[in-house]
């Protein structure tokens, strides 16, 4: 294995923290540099972590991965992306109610802590298997460096790809304004099922 595709293996393991990235910079227009930085180190670190756990849990570890990864990514997805759209409808309702619909902010509440977290392990866990599959390809024909160099890597790519997604997605979302809450929302319930239906598939 080449560093070229272990380059490859992290932009497309960022695939779905950098969806997830631009949701968030959809739903939150003044979304400052410190915080776009602390959804990308986030994301980063479980790209990195989960390959590396992967790789010393082994081929045991990784047959439970694949049978509950797709499933545990779904219903955490699934949560946060359908409270995302409830909590902007209500607003919005409520706002309405108000009279002050033509003035409507992006909805959804400011991006948390723990949101974030759940964002990286819903995110990161189908890396859990290229952990394995770096150990198999070290046995048998060799990588370009020592796995845990091979996530760092892997990390990497997805700090980069994350934060650019955070500004991208902060731009398409001065467009949608209000409804960015639900567009978001439904990225990220579709992003679930994309992930559970590869792992069906």
């Amino acid at each position: 294995m080449s560093v070229w595709e272990i380059l490859l293996i992290g932009a497309a393991l960022a695939m779905d923290a950098v969806a997830v990235s631009m949701t968030n910079g959809m739903t939150d227009p003044r979304m400052r540099p410190a915080k776009a930085l602390a959804i990308a180190l986030t994301f980063a670190v479980f790209q990195f972590a989960m390959p590396v756990v992967g790789y010393y849990c082994g081929a045991v570890f990784a047959s439970v991965v694949e049978r509950i990864a797709p499933w545990l990514s779904f219903a955490l997805l699934a949560f946060i992306g359908g409270k995302m759209i409830v909590d902007c409808i209500l607003e919005m309702r409520e706002k309405k109610s108000a009279g002050e619909g033509a003035q409507l902010p992006r909805a959804g509440k400011p991006l948390g802590a723990g949101k974030l977290l759940v964002q990286g392990v819903a995110t990161s866990l189908d890396a859990l298997a290229v952990g394995v599959t770096l150990l198999a390809t070290e046995t048998q024909a060799g990588l370009p460096f020592h796995a845990a160099a091979c996530a760092a890597v892997i990390g990497a790519v997805t700090f980069v790809l994350s934060f650019a997604a955070v500004y991208a997605g902060k731009k398409v979302g001065d467009e949608f304004a209000d409804w960015a809450g639900v567009a978001g929302g439904a990225v990220l319930i579709g992003i679930g099922l994309k992930i559970l239906l590869e792992g069906i598939l």
